[in-house]
């Protein structure tokens, strides 16, 4: 954790050295990730006890989504990661060709699943599932007079979660950005680590969220 460009890396007068640098931005890093795990699992909490007070109307809702889009973007997701922890990884090893091309693909798999995303929404709307009581009950049909509050949440937490592709999608072009210019090395890549750690945080939300969104019925 010590050079930059083959100079030495100047960390902050408050810290020991590098490694002690390192170590506590990982530590705010996951900290950070902790508030955000909290916000989401708030959410979680509100939906499960809807949930048990509704079932057929939660079921109802989940038959109006499409499993198939649902889970291309868990896929979509999961292999970001994985291209993450090797863009990661070759930054480590110092082959910045390789980490340049792992980091661009994450970036393309967050583009593929916003635009999937975008599709969702839009057909959605077509068909009049809008959350709350902006929801068209005589259009779509619903048997159930409150179903809009399932869209609710789906469009809450959903929504919630995009915003944080499209940040983490913000930052790894930062980072790689930063990467090309030569600012990290074997021995300086504490900001990609940082946001791998986001990042992989966002795509496990997801995994959470595509059950119980789209297979709970």
């Amino acid at each position: 954790m010590s050079t930059v460009n083959s100079h030495e890396h100047h960390y902050a007068h408050h810290f020991k050295n590098a490694d002690h640098e390192f170590v506590t931005s990982k530590q705010g890093i996951w900290l950070f990730m902790v508030t955000e795990i909290l916000m989401f699992g708030g959410l979680f909490v509100a939906f499960f006890i809807y949930h048990a007070m509704y079932p057929e109307m939660f079921a109802e809702g989940a038959k109006q989504l499409d499993w198939r889009m649902g889970f291309t973007n868990t896929l979509v997701l999961i292999f970001s990661s994985f291209t993450m922890a090797l863009g990661i990884h070759y930054i480590q090893k110092g082959d910045a060709r390789k980490a340049t091309w792992n980091l661009s693909a994450t970036i393309l798999c967050g583009a593929i699943f916003m635009v999937i995303k975008y599709f969702e929404y839009t057909h959605k709307f077509h068909l009049g599932f809008f959350p709350g009581k902006y929801l068209d009950v005589a259009r779509v049909g619903a048997e159930h007079a409150n179903l809009g509050l399932y869209f609710g949440f789906y469009y809450c937490m959903t929504g919630l979660h995009g915003i944080h592709v499209l940040t983490g999608m913000s930052l790894i072009v930062w980072v790689l950005f930063r990467h090309l210019r030569g600012d990290f090395n074997p021995h300086y890549y504490t900001p990609v680590e940082g946001v791998g750690i986001f990042w992989h945080i966002v795509d496990l939300v997801w995994i959470f969220l595509f059950p119980l969104l789209y297979l709970v019925g």
